[in-house]
């Protein structure tokens, strides 16, 4: 059996007396998506944050390709897991082609540039067409695009999405909605989603996995946890976004 590309082994993180995450385990295989699903202070990102460190857990581990990360030098680890916040958090300074080639550039990588372009045609993006613009130039659309591009142009192959559309309207949401989809399928990108929209989760997941008050209330396929929802909470939040079974 192929061991998973990113496990977590009971997990816990408390600040102060707030509980954030109660022993959590969750596996994501080489090129699955899971998408975590819940109300704000569940602990979503919390668990998404432990995984490059930007959080360290008080209990348990991270194991990414066979390596806790706990052992691993924590610079390296961020540039080698791509990573995009709600905000997208480009460098208002730098021009996108140089916002994108971050991680290559870091590395003096000789060929940073041709990394970064092709990253953005990966993201649908024109490179000679909004490569010298300037991040305050572009849609909130394309931002986040770009802001994805960068995740991807150092050839991290696991991808951490921190509510990357959350701030988007409908239409553009759902425009790169498609998106991520389309590059699922081109890329063997192993990612974790997290997001508070049941339907985006359902769409983006191959795998949900619901949590509340720290805790994972259950994984399962979108079809099986809509079927067969585990523990009340987790049918009251289907029932919510009106995807209870009938």
């Amino acid at each position: 059996m192929t061991p998973p590309t990113l496990a977590l082994e009971h997990l816990s993180k408390s600040y102060g007396d707030t509980r954030a995450l109660r022993e959590v385990s969750l596996t994501v295989a080489a090129g699955e998506c899971v998408a975590l699903v819940g109300e704000s202070g569940s602990g979503k990102t919390t668990l998404l944050r432990c995984i490059n460190r930007l959080v360290e857990p008080d209990e348990g581990s991270v194991i990414i390709n066979g390596e806790d990360v706990s052992a691993a030098d924590p610079v390296k680890l961020r540039r080698s897991i791509g990573y995009v916040p709600q905000e997208g958090g480009l460098l208002p300074h730098w021009r996108v082609r140089r916002n994108v080639a971050l991680v290559p550039w870091l590395r003096h990588d000789r060929d940073a540039a041709e990394r970064a372009d092709q990253a953005l045609a990966l993201v649908a993006l024109d490179p000679n067409a909004l490569g010298e613009r300037w991040p305050h130039e572009l849609s909130g659309g394309q931002a986040q695009r770009v802001a994805i591009a960068r995740a991807l142009a150092g050839g991290q192959s696991v991808l951490l999405l921190d509510e990357p559309l959350g701030a988007l309207d409908a239409i553009t949401r759902s425009e790169l909605q498609r998106m991520l989809l389309a590059l699922r399928a081109r890329t063997p990108l192993t990612t974790v989603l997290v997001t508070h929209d049941m339907h985006e989760a359902m769409l983006l997941g191959d795998r949900v996995a619901v949590m509340h008050a720290g805790r994972l209330e259950q994984v399962a396929p979108p079809a099986e946890l809509r079927a067969s929802p585990a523990t009340p909470y987790v049918a009251e939040l289907l029932g919510r976004a009106e995807l209870a079974s009938r």
